[in-house]
């Protein structure tokens, strides 16, 4: 990427690992909360890496950066998480320069996500950008690249149907209760986490069960008593917890948290109990399998459900690709004008000195040299010479590198054409 004047670094890397590979404990393992997110942005910094955007979601983990080599964008990683190198290199992907790029516009679309047309990772990668930016951690390439990819993102959102029908676990996981729990309107449902698939479960079931009986928990009581105003639902302290799930027929798990936060032992009622653990890591010990009352299942299991819409979003993503190449290929162009930009920068400084003493010399032979219209006359001409290389230089037939070189020598530029 240096040869485009817009890192020190040679390499652009896109590395993660996601649902394809890697289930939900591994997944686990390499997750980042924000207190890990942003010890790994600070371990960046101090490392000397120039543009870094990290996401951590249920379904991957991943890190767009530069870097002379991937390992270093590894190495943060695993520092900041309970993975480990060995794990990471058993389920990872690296991809690089124009496939890192390609890769994080399927990623920000949707269609890669577990659940086809999932629109959520695009907000994760708005805030993750927003993140950088703030640490100093977001150049011009990767802003106007993550730019670009919001761009598609809205584009697929509005011109195809990719996103009807399922397309979120939260969504997925009110399909499920629809389909494996009668009655579903008088049943118990306990809501542990605020998280944003928390939130948007609560969402889902409000809207699609109209039942009458949902209590939410979450450890900071302010922020589910925030949700639970929307909603007009019931909100108990996390002392309760024990209590609440006891009561319960369905138990919704989303806390977020880094070790699971139910066990067997907080199961004491015999009734029998739907959990659905939404977290990752899982936040719902496997131990609770043990009780022959309980019910437990994963995102990973209810990303795999497919409803009849799912062919018809399939059909899609022909449409889907051809937005992406459409919005890329702006962004291609964009990037190539980057190996010239510094050259047609240093042509312009090159004229306006060459203007610059010719008006001198003229301003010593006239009496009545028109100072204003002379400076005008001579910038219009330098902005039409240098607009007049820059169409050149963009013309799909003309060898890029022998017409630098050729402008370099004429004009002797070399000098003044380094990385800006």
């Amino acid at each position: 990427m240096q040869k485009y004047n817009i890192s020190r670094s040679h390499y652009f890397y896109a590395i993660g690992l996601s649902y394809k590979k890697a289930d939900a404990d591994i997944r686990g393992r390499f997750s980042l909360d924000e207190e890990s997110k942003l010890a790994l942005l600070n371990q960046a910094k101090e490392n000397d890496i120039e543009s870094l955007v990290v996401t951590s979601t249920c379904n991957r983990t991943e890190i767009y950066g530069f870097a002379q080599h991937p390992f270093q964008l590894i190495q943060l990683l695993c520092d900041n998480t309970r993975g480990t190198v060995e794990e990471f290199q058993d389920v990872a992907y690296i991809y690089k320069n124009k496939d890192a790029i390609a890769h994080m516009f399927r990623v920000g679309s949707g269609l890669d996500s577990q659940i086809l047309g999932d629109f959520e990772i695009i907000s994760q990668l708005k805030k993750s950008a927003k993140l950088s930016r703030k640490h100093g951690l977001l150049n011009h390439f990767t802003e106007r690249l993550v730019n670009a990819v919001i761009q598609a993102s809205k584009r697929i959102k509005t011109e195809t149907d990719i996103s009807s029908g399922a397309t979120s676990v939260s969504f997925a996981s009110v399909q499920y209760i629809f389909k494996n729990v009668e009655n579903v309107s008088d049943k118990n449902i306990l809501l542990f986490g605020t998280g944003k698939i928390g939130r948007n479960t609560c969402e889902n079931l409000v809207k699609h069960t109209k039942n009458e009986h949902i209590t939410l928990i979450n450890r900071t009581k302010n922020k589910a008593e925030q949700i639970a105003g929307k909603f007009n639902l019931v909100v108990k302290d996390y002392a309760n917890l024990q209590e609440e799930v006891s009561e319960s027929d369905i138990l919704i798990v989303a806390t977020g948290a880094q070790r699971p936060t139910i066990d067997k032992h907080i199961i004491q009622s015999n009734k029998p109990l739907l959990i659905l653990d939404l977290s990752i890591p899982k936040n719902v010990d496997a131990n609770v399998d043990e009780l022959n009352n309980v019910t437990l299942v994963h995102l990973d299991h209810l990303s795999q459900i497919t409803d009849q819409t799912l062919e018809t979003r399939k059909a899609h993503i022909p449409l889907a690709e051809a937005i992406i190449e459409d919005v890329k290929a702006e962004f291609n162009s964009w990037l190539e004008t980057r190996k010239f930009a510094p050259t047609i920068k240093a042509l312009k400084h090159k004229l306006s000195d060459f203007a610059a003493s010719e008006l001198e010399t003229q301003r010593k032979k006239n009496a009545d040299f028109n100072e204003a219209q002379a400076e005008l006359i001579s910038n219009n001409i330098i902005q039409k010479i240098t607009n007049h290389f820059a169409h050149h230089l963009k013309d799909d037939d003309v060898s890029t590198d022998d017409s630098l070189e050729l402008i370099k020598k004429v004009f002797q530029l070399e000098p003044s054409t380094k990385n800006v």
